[in-house]
Parts: C-alpha cells; sequence; structure tokens
C-alpha cells in the first residue's frame, strides 16, 4: 500500500519502453498520464467537498443535510451537476464573447498546474522541482487575472466591481500568505517541498511556526474567497461578483474551482506546516499518502467550520486586517525566526 503509486507508475514505465517508444516520448507519455490522474483527483475532490460542506453545515446547523439521493444522499452533487449541464449558457449580448467563455475553461489550469509540484506522498510528485514553494506562489496568482478577465468581459457592473474586490482582496492577502511561508524557508534553507517535508521528520513546523501557520491560514481563507472573507460575491451588496452573468455550468466551473484552491491552500499548509506524509505518534504502518490525505481534509474542515461560524466582515475592515495586521505580524514573524535561527546556530542548543 506504502507504494502502490509509484509501483504502478513503475509499471507503466516499463510497459512503455517494452513497447519500444523512446524515452523522451515515455517521459511524455507518463507526465501526460501524472496530469491526468492528479485533474481527475481535483474533480473528485471538488464533487465531494460539495457534499462533504452541505453535511458539515447541517451538522453545525442540526439539519440533515441532503439525505434523499443516494445513499445517504451521496448522489446529490452528481444530480446537481446533471441539472447544470442541461441548463442553458446564457450570453450577455454586449460581453466580450470570447473572454467570456474563456474564463470558466482557464480557471481550472492554475490548481491543476500548481497540483503538478505537489508531493501527495513519500516519492509521490509529478514534477520535483527545486523551486516549488516558489511556482506554487506564482501560477496560484494567476487565478486573480482569470477571474478579473471573466467579470470584465461581462460588461455588467455588479461583475466588474465583483471583479475590482477580486483583485484587490487577493493581492492585498497575498502578501501576508507569502511572508507567512518565509520562516519556513528560513529554518529549511529550501523552496524544494519533498525537502522542506523531510525537514519536519522530528518535529513539524506547526509548532516551530504557530504565528506564521495561522497567519497563512487566515490569509489563505482570504485567497479562497471563503467566508468571512467572501466579500468578492457579497450577495446583498454585487448579487454573485465577477460570475453574476454566468449560468449553467459556466457558473459551475467557477463553484467548483473555489473547492479547488481550497484543496491547493490546505495541500500547501500540510505540506508547510503539518508534516506533509510523517506519521503522528510512529503510526508509520499506515501509508504515507493516507497520513497525507487525511490532513488535507483536516484543513479543509477548519475551512468550512470558520465559514459556518463567522459573519462575514465588511470590505474596509478586510483590508485595514490584512495590511495593519496581518502584515505587520508577518514581517515580526521572520525576523523572530531569523534570530531564533542565529542564536541555535551559535548556541548549538
Amino acid at each position: 500500500m506504502e507504494n502502490l503509486f509509484v509501483h504502478t507508475a513503475g509499471w507503466l514505465r516499463a510497459l512503455l519502453a517494452a513497447a519500444g517508444l523512446p524515452d523522451l516520448a515515455t517521459d511524455f507519455v507518463m507526465m501526460f498520464l501524472k496530469l491526468g490522474a492528479i485533474l481527475v483527483y481535483i474533480l473528485i475532490s471538488a464533487l465531494w467537498l460539495v457534499y462533504m460542506e452541505r453535511k458539515v453545515s447541517a451538522y453545525m446547523q442540526c439539519r440533515l443535510g441532503p439525505n434523499r439521493v443516494g445513499p445517504f444522499g451521496l448522489l446529490q452533487t452528481t444530480a446537481d451537476i446533471g441539472k447544470l449541464i442541461s441548463k442553458e449558457i446564457i450570453i450577455p449580448r454586449l460581453a466580450d464573447k470570447k473572454l467570456f467563455l474563456l474564463g470558466p475553461v482557464l480557471i481550472f489550469m492554475p490548481p491543476l498546474a500548481v497540483f503538478a509540484v505537489a508531493p501527495f506522498g513519500k516519492d509521490m510528485v509529478a514534477i520535483d522541482m527545486n523551486i516549488g514553494v516558489y511556482y506554487f506562489l506564482a501560477v496560484a496568482s494567476l487565478s486573480t487575472v482569470i477571474v478579473w478577465m471573466s467579470g470584465w468581459a461581462s460588461n455588467n457592473k455588479y461583475s466588474l466591481i465583483g471583479g475590482m474586490r477580486v483583485v484587490a482582496q487577493m493581492v492585498s492577502y497575498e502578501m501576508p500568505l507569502i511572508l507567512s511561508i518565509v520562516g519556513v524557508i528560513i529554518l529549511t534553507g529550501t523552496l524544494n517541498m519533498s525537502e522542506i517535508i523531510r525537514a519536519q521528520e522530528n518535529v513539524w513546523f506547526i509548532f516551530l511556526q504557530p504565528l506564521g501557520f495561522i497567519i497563512y491560514l487566515i490569509a489563505g481563507i482570504a485567497e479562497t474567497n471563503r467566508a468571512p472573507f467572501d466579500l468578492v460575491e457579497g450577495e446583498s451588496e454585487i448579487i454573485c461578483g465577477p460570475f453574476t452573468e454566468y449560468s449553467g455550468m459556466g457558473f459551475a466551473m467557477f463553484f467548483l474551482a473555489e473547492y479547488a484552491n481550497v484543496v491547493l491552500v490546505s495541500v500547501m499548509a500540510t505540506t508547510l506546516f503539518l508534516g506533509g506524509w510523517h506519521a503522528p505518534f510512529g503510526l508509520t504502518f499506515i501509508p504515507s499518502w493516507i497520513w497525507f490525505l487525511l490532513k488535507v481534509y483536516l484543513m479543509i474542515f477548519l475551512f468550512m467550520w470558520f465559514r459556518w461560524t463567522y459573519p462575514r466582515i465588511r470590505v474596509d475592515q478586510l483590508m485595514e486586517f490584512g495590511w495593519k495586521v496581518l502584515v505587520p505580524l508577518s514581517i515580526a514573524n521572520i525576523f523572530i525566526t531569523g534570530i531564533g535561527k542565529y542564536l541555535y546556530q551559535a548556541v548549538r542548543w
């Protein structure tokens, strides 16, 4: 079980080599298969998280949640997808049709590209990059441009204001998110995600960087437009923000992309702060990829817990909290980490 996926990949590579494919073609096919598996995982996770959120919110509000379609309501999300597929995609008359239709197509590209460098278990990474953390930060930020493009292309005032909020909110909270990660990089001296996980073999960084983890968690919630920071689509103010004019599967793609980004932020939190694939309490008989996924879904549960606990804040409070509270705290965390590492190396405790 530990090396199930590693052995499967090795078997496929040996099969392609036995078929007489050149090494370059074999590498290309293997990369295509890995990215395809990642895409399938993203889509299945997004569908499951819609059901999971309904059940979690129902539990917190003393309700039952989905319980009619399929056993335990498991097919409710599938029924919703069928309904959305059957709906007409209405394009506003004055919209930029090419960009309007391109937005839902491109919105899944950044998560797919970033998951390619995420280690899901020991030796289970599609592309093991030396600059994995830098790559994550660079590519994940492209979602801002795509959502802004969709809001602008709709030629709708509510969509435009929602797109402007996307830029303001996500750029503002990228600052504390990036700065919260710097402490981990100082401790490890690397941007390689697999090396960062290996550095947590003895102690997870959530214990060495508790402030960094809290800042990352708050900034991650804001980056994924989740309550209490879901100002991008404040229904009482701007209807559905940049997604107002989208219907059918166009809207569904943005909706599912939000959950894909939640998984992405949780994967990074697991990698940077929760020890990645390392087992707690010496329970190494459980495969590393199972531990990794358990930690990821624990983080996702926290995201859902916060959504159904805290009310939405005002947009001015959102911006002030990011720039006046989180950014100074994250800078202070960098200085404290740097001083602590210097003293540790000097004294050799």
